[in-house]
């Protein structure tokens, strides 16, 4: 059993604030080490071969994602959500199929209806699915079926674990697994590109990869206990800059709308006020959409990723 499987294994009788604790040490060892490809990774901003610009003239391109882990973040999707719409964004609210609950069609159909999109999250997440490619090739046709059943086009792997080839065996439009840089994650091997590409399968289908460019959240406030959205500005920034694809992922897991946030979360005002700076800063030369929306521009087009 290898240190990752391990881990797995007994995360559930660990608690949270020694898992954590782990976390946070590891996390600023990680940060000392990796000053210099993160938050930032030289040579992530070369154009693919075959880009073909963002639609409409837009300068880039800016996608929310969440991933709902656990009850707690499922509670919290009409909140989050009405946060979103109140600001005037969309996202895509990634579900875990079998974990600790089940995604009800209410609340499927109310996301939907609302302009929001709905992805597939791993199957269990469990840090099973990329246990052996056996593994993953046995739990691919439930997740499948999911994709079918909730229309859904989009998949993300729990802890962004992540191998291109394997994904084949899902019937998805796009991936969200992956990142430019990221050296907190347990598979840290980042695409090294803030621009999505195609990843073609052995006949003429493929995928497009969304990479996430900018830090998770649960990294960001719970991990390095930033206290401010500065991480996300200066490199929201720096994308837009290089028309690239900022793309964020937030957990309503462990946002807080109360103002009194506990141990495992942050203030949802600090993801609030981050959306205001977007919205003030870029509304007119920023292409806002859904995963989808970016899968279904960019895959005529299959552009090749530069190493």
């Amino acid at each position: 059993m290898t240190a990752y499987s391990l881990y797995y294994f007994l995360k559930p009788i660990l608690p949270w604030s020694l898992r954590m604790g782990m976390r946070r040490v590891r996390g600023r060892w990680l940060l000392k080490k990796s000053h210099d490809v993160w938050p930032i990774s030289p040579g992530s901003d070369k154009i693919p071969d075959g880009w073909p610009g963002w639609p409409n003239g837009k300068k880039f391109a800016f996608v929310l994602t969440h991933d709902v882990e656990g009850i707690r973040g499922l509670e919290r999707c009409r909140e989050l959500a009405e946060l979103e719409k109140e600001l005037g964004f969309r996202s895509s609210f990634n579900f875990v199929p079998e974990g600790e609950y089940r995604l009800s069609d209410s609340l499927r159909t109310f996301l939907t209806q609302e302009g929001f999109e709905v992805g597939v999250h791993d199957l269990h997440h469990d840090g099973s699915l990329y246990a052996s490619e056996r593994s993953f090739h046995d739990q691919s046709p439930a997740i499948n079926q999911y994709l079918r059943s909730w229309n859904a086009v989009g998949f993300r792997a729990g802890f962004m674990f992540h191998n291109l080839e394997w994904l084949h065996q899902l019937n998805v439009r796009y991936d969200l697994s992956t990142f430019d840089t990221d050296p907190f994650e347990p598979q840290p091997d980042g695409m090294n590109t803030i621009f999505p590409f195609w990843v073609p399968g052995n006949d003429s289908r493929g995928y497009v990869e969304l990479p996430y460019t900018l830090t998770q959240d649960s990294t960001l406030f719970l991990v390095l206990q930033e206290t401010d959205y500065r991480i996300w500005s200066r490199k929201l920034d720096w994308v837009a800059a290089h028309g690239g694809m900022a793309l964020l992922n937030v957990h309503p897991d462990y946002m807080n709308f109360s103002g009194n946030p506990g141990p495992s979360e942050y203030r949802a005002s600090l993801y609030r006020d981050f959306l205001v700076y977007v919205k003030r800063r870029y509304q007119d030369i920023c292409w806002f959409a859904l995963p989808r929306d970016v899968a279904d521009y960019v895959a005529p087009f299959k552009p090749v990723r530069r190493v």
